[in-house]
Protein backbone atom coordinates (compact mmCIF):
# COMPACT_ATOMS: atom_id res chain seq x y z
CA UNK A 1 0.00 0.00 0.00
CA UNK A 2 1.17 3.51 -0.88
CA UNK A 3 0.09 7.01 0.03
CA UNK A 4 -0.16 9.64 -2.70
CA UNK A 5 -0.26 13.27 -1.58
CA UNK A 6 -0.64 15.04 -4.92
CA UNK A 7 0.03 14.82 -8.64
CA UNK A 8 0.46 17.62 -11.15
CA UNK A 9 1.82 18.39 -14.60
CA UNK A 10 4.37 21.19 -14.65
CA UNK A 11 8.01 21.82 -15.43
CA UNK A 12 10.90 20.46 -13.44
CA UNK A 13 11.99 23.33 -11.21
CA UNK A 14 15.28 22.00 -9.86
CA UNK A 15 18.47 20.23 -10.79
CA UNK A 16 19.84 18.95 -14.06
CA UNK A 17 16.54 18.93 -15.94
CA UNK A 18 15.17 22.32 -14.90
CA UNK A 19 12.51 23.48 -17.35
CA UNK A 20 11.63 20.01 -18.63
CA UNK A 21 7.86 19.29 -18.84
CA UNK A 22 7.21 16.65 -16.18
CA UNK A 23 4.37 14.84 -14.48
CA UNK A 24 4.94 14.73 -10.73
CA UNK A 25 3.72 12.09 -8.30
CA UNK A 26 4.31 13.17 -4.70
CA UNK A 27 4.16 10.30 -2.23
CA UNK A 28 3.49 10.59 1.48
CA UNK A 29 5.90 9.62 4.23
CA UNK A 30 9.58 10.13 4.94
CA UNK A 31 12.32 8.72 7.16
CA UNK A 32 13.43 12.23 8.15
CA UNK A 33 11.87 15.39 9.58
CA UNK A 34 14.46 18.05 8.60
CA UNK A 35 13.15 20.53 11.17
CA UNK A 36 16.26 22.63 10.66
CA UNK A 37 14.81 23.93 7.40
CA UNK A 38 12.16 25.69 9.53
CA UNK A 39 9.43 25.75 6.88
CA UNK A 40 5.92 26.04 8.31
CA UNK A 41 2.65 24.43 7.28
CA UNK A 42 -0.64 24.82 9.15
CA UNK A 43 -2.56 21.57 9.60
CA UNK A 44 -6.35 21.42 9.42
CA UNK A 45 -6.56 21.42 13.23
CA UNK A 46 -4.57 24.65 13.38
CA UNK A 47 -1.29 23.04 14.43
CA UNK A 48 1.83 24.74 13.09
CA UNK A 49 4.09 21.99 11.74
CA UNK A 50 7.80 22.65 11.18
CA UNK A 51 9.97 20.82 8.67
CA UNK A 52 11.04 20.92 5.04
CA UNK A 53 9.16 22.80 2.31
CA UNK A 54 7.00 19.72 1.68
CA UNK A 55 6.24 18.96 5.32
CA UNK A 56 2.63 18.24 4.30
CA UNK A 57 3.99 15.15 2.52
CA UNK A 58 6.21 14.15 5.45
CA UNK A 59 4.18 14.57 8.61
CA UNK A 60 1.75 11.65 8.79
CA UNK A 61 0.32 12.67 12.16
CA UNK A 62 -1.16 15.97 11.00
CA UNK A 63 -1.67 15.51 7.26
CA UNK A 64 -2.71 11.88 6.73
CA UNK A 65 -6.31 12.94 6.09
CA UNK A 66 -5.08 14.67 2.91
CA UNK A 67 -3.19 11.63 1.62
CA UNK A 68 -4.80 9.15 -0.78
CA UNK A 69 -4.38 5.44 -0.12
CA UNK A 70 -3.18 3.56 -3.21
CA UNK A 71 -3.67 -0.19 -3.35
CA UNK A 72 -2.90 -0.99 -6.99
CA UNK A 73 -0.62 0.20 -9.77
CA UNK A 74 -3.69 0.67 -11.96
CA UNK A 75 -4.86 3.51 -9.71
CA UNK A 76 -1.66 5.42 -10.43
CA UNK A 77 -1.71 4.55 -14.13
CA UNK A 78 -5.28 5.80 -14.36
CA UNK A 79 -4.14 9.15 -12.96
CA UNK A 80 -1.41 9.27 -15.59
CA UNK A 81 -3.80 8.42 -18.42
CA UNK A 82 -6.37 10.97 -17.30
CA UNK A 83 -3.91 13.76 -18.08
CA UNK A 84 -4.13 12.82 -21.77
CA UNK A 85 -0.68 14.24 -22.39
CA UNK A 86 0.45 14.61 -26.01
CA UNK A 87 3.75 12.78 -25.57
CA UNK A 88 5.77 10.56 -23.25
CA UNK A 89 6.63 13.21 -20.69
CA UNK A 90 9.18 12.78 -17.95
CA UNK A 91 7.84 11.31 -14.72
CA UNK A 92 9.18 12.64 -11.42
CA UNK A 93 8.61 10.59 -8.26
CA UNK A 94 9.03 12.75 -5.20
CA UNK A 95 7.81 13.16 -1.65
CA UNK A 96 8.29 13.03 1.23
CA UNK A 97 10.64 10.22 0.39
CA UNK A 98 9.38 7.97 -2.44
CA UNK A 99 11.94 5.24 -1.75
CA UNK A 100 10.24 4.27 1.51
CA UNK A 101 8.08 2.28 -0.92
CA UNK A 102 11.02 0.84 -2.87
CA UNK A 103 10.13 -2.79 -2.07
CA UNK A 104 6.35 -2.48 -2.31
CA UNK A 105 4.87 -4.72 -5.06
CA UNK A 106 2.40 -2.00 -6.11
CA UNK A 107 5.26 0.48 -6.50
CA UNK A 108 7.42 -1.96 -8.50
CA UNK A 109 4.51 -2.75 -10.83
CA UNK A 110 3.93 0.97 -11.39
CA UNK A 111 7.59 1.56 -12.20
CA UNK A 112 7.73 -1.33 -14.63
CA UNK A 113 4.64 -0.06 -16.44
CA UNK A 114 6.04 3.46 -16.71
CA UNK A 115 9.32 2.18 -18.11
CA UNK A 116 7.55 -0.15 -20.56
CA UNK A 117 5.60 2.85 -21.86
CA UNK A 118 8.79 4.78 -22.61
CA UNK A 119 8.76 7.38 -19.85
CA UNK A 120 11.98 8.82 -18.45
CA UNK A 121 11.75 8.51 -14.68
CA UNK A 122 13.52 10.57 -12.01
CA UNK A 123 13.52 9.87 -8.29
CA UNK A 124 13.92 12.84 -5.98
CA UNK A 125 15.34 11.16 -2.90
CA UNK A 126 17.35 11.96 0.23
CA UNK A 127 19.67 9.09 -0.71
CA UNK A 128 19.62 7.37 2.67
CA UNK A 129 17.48 4.32 1.87
CA UNK A 130 18.88 1.16 0.31
CA UNK A 131 17.69 0.24 -3.17
CA UNK A 132 17.97 -3.45 -4.08
CA UNK A 133 19.22 -3.19 -7.67
CA UNK A 134 19.86 -6.93 -7.78
CA UNK A 135 16.35 -7.99 -6.75
CA UNK A 136 14.67 -5.15 -8.66
CA UNK A 137 16.86 -4.40 -11.72
CA UNK A 138 14.18 -2.00 -12.99
CA UNK A 139 15.82 0.65 -10.77
CA UNK A 140 18.87 0.58 -13.03
CA UNK A 141 16.77 2.32 -15.70
CA UNK A 142 16.09 5.45 -13.65
CA UNK A 143 17.65 8.81 -12.79
CA UNK A 144 18.31 9.63 -9.14
CA UNK A 145 18.47 13.23 -7.90
CA UNK A 146 20.30 12.73 -4.62
CA UNK A 147 19.21 15.47 -2.23
CA UNK A 148 21.51 14.39 0.58
CA UNK A 149 20.73 16.46 3.65
CA UNK A 150 23.36 18.76 5.12
CA UNK A 151 23.76 19.73 8.79
CA UNK A 152 21.30 22.63 8.29
CA UNK A 153 18.55 19.97 8.26
CA UNK A 154 19.39 19.15 11.91
CA UNK A 155 19.31 15.44 11.12
CA UNK A 156 22.07 13.24 12.55
CA UNK A 157 24.99 12.65 10.18
CA UNK A 158 24.68 8.88 10.60
CA UNK A 159 21.07 9.04 9.45
CA UNK A 160 21.36 11.49 6.56
CA UNK A 161 24.68 10.33 5.06
CA UNK A 162 24.87 6.65 4.10
CA UNK A 163 28.02 6.15 2.07
CA UNK A 164 27.10 2.61 1.08
CA UNK A 165 23.72 3.76 -0.24
CA UNK A 166 25.18 6.74 -2.11
CA UNK A 167 27.82 4.56 -3.76
CA UNK A 168 25.31 1.85 -4.67
CA UNK A 169 22.88 4.29 -6.28
CA UNK A 170 25.50 6.21 -8.24
CA UNK A 171 27.14 2.96 -9.38
CA UNK A 172 23.97 1.17 -10.47
CA UNK A 173 21.54 3.87 -11.62
CA UNK A 174 21.23 4.99 -15.23
CA UNK A 175 22.17 8.48 -14.04
CA UNK A 176 22.58 10.29 -10.73
CA UNK A 177 23.51 13.74 -9.49
CA UNK A 178 23.79 15.47 -6.12
CA UNK A 179 21.40 18.29 -5.24
CA UNK A 180 22.04 20.22 -2.01
CA UNK A 181 19.67 22.72 -0.37
CA UNK A 182 21.70 25.60 1.06
CA UNK A 183 20.77 28.83 2.83
CA UNK A 184 23.08 31.83 3.05
CA UNK A 185 23.74 31.23 6.77
CA UNK A 186 25.20 27.82 5.94
CA UNK A 187 27.79 29.22 3.51
CA UNK A 188 30.76 28.99 5.85
CA UNK A 189 34.30 27.59 5.48
CA UNK A 190 32.95 24.32 6.84
CA UNK A 191 30.37 23.92 4.06
CA UNK A 192 32.90 22.74 1.49
CA UNK A 193 34.20 20.14 3.94
CA UNK A 194 30.68 18.93 4.56
CA UNK A 195 29.90 18.55 0.86
CA UNK A 196 33.24 16.81 0.29
CA UNK A 197 32.48 14.38 3.10
CA UNK A 198 29.35 13.35 1.22
CA UNK A 199 30.54 13.42 -2.38
CA UNK A 200 33.63 11.33 -1.64
CA UNK A 201 31.37 8.28 -1.92
CA UNK A 202 30.68 9.18 -5.57
CA UNK A 203 33.52 11.51 -6.63
CA UNK A 204 32.61 11.66 -10.31
CA UNK A 205 28.99 12.65 -9.72
CA UNK A 206 27.85 16.13 -10.72
CA UNK A 207 26.99 18.52 -7.86
CA UNK A 208 24.12 21.03 -7.95
CA UNK A 209 23.52 23.57 -5.16
CA UNK A 210 20.12 25.20 -4.85
CA UNK A 211 18.87 27.99 -2.57
CA UNK A 212 16.84 26.88 0.41
CA UNK A 213 13.41 28.45 0.68
CA UNK A 214 9.68 27.77 0.56
CA UNK A 215 8.86 31.23 -0.86
CA UNK A 216 10.14 33.39 -3.70
CA UNK A 217 11.53 35.89 -1.17
CA UNK A 218 13.53 33.23 0.67
CA UNK A 219 14.87 31.74 -2.56
CA UNK A 220 15.95 35.15 -3.83
CA UNK A 221 17.65 36.03 -0.54
CA UNK A 222 19.71 32.85 -0.62
CA UNK A 223 20.50 32.81 -4.36
CA UNK A 224 23.25 35.40 -4.81
CA UNK A 225 25.49 34.19 -1.97
CA UNK A 226 25.04 30.63 -3.20
CA UNK A 227 25.91 31.57 -6.77
CA UNK A 228 29.18 33.05 -5.51
CA UNK A 229 29.87 29.84 -3.58
CA UNK A 230 29.22 27.75 -6.72
CA UNK A 231 31.52 29.98 -8.78
CA UNK A 232 34.27 29.59 -6.21
CA UNK A 233 33.98 25.81 -5.85
CA UNK A 234 33.03 24.90 -9.42
CA UNK A 235 29.58 23.52 -8.60
CA UNK A 236 26.44 23.96 -10.69
CA UNK A 237 23.86 26.42 -9.39
CA UNK A 238 20.30 25.11 -9.53
CA UNK A 239 17.46 27.59 -9.37
CA UNK A 240 14.13 26.66 -7.80
CA UNK A 241 12.17 27.81 -10.80
CA UNK A 242 8.74 26.67 -9.62
CA UNK A 243 9.03 28.74 -6.45
CA UNK A 244 10.47 31.74 -8.25
CA UNK A 245 7.60 31.70 -10.78
CA UNK A 246 4.62 30.56 -8.68
CA UNK A 247 5.88 31.42 -5.17
CA UNK A 248 4.97 27.98 -3.86
CA UNK A 249 6.10 24.36 -3.88
CA UNK A 250 2.70 22.70 -3.81
CA UNK A 251 0.99 21.39 -6.93
CA UNK A 252 2.85 23.51 -9.52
Amino acid sequence: MLYLVEHFYSIQGEGRYTGTPSLFFRFGGCNMKCEGFACEEIASDGTKVIGCDTVYAVNREHFLQNWTEINSANELLKILNNYNLPHKVDIVLTGGEPLIYANEPVFIEFLEALHANGHKITFETNGSLFVDFLKYPIYKEFIFALSIKLSNSKELFSKRVRGDVINSITTNAKEAFFKFSIDSKSITPELQNEISEITKFAPNTLVYCMPLGATKKEVEENSEPLIEFCKEKGYCFSDRLHIRVWNQNKGV
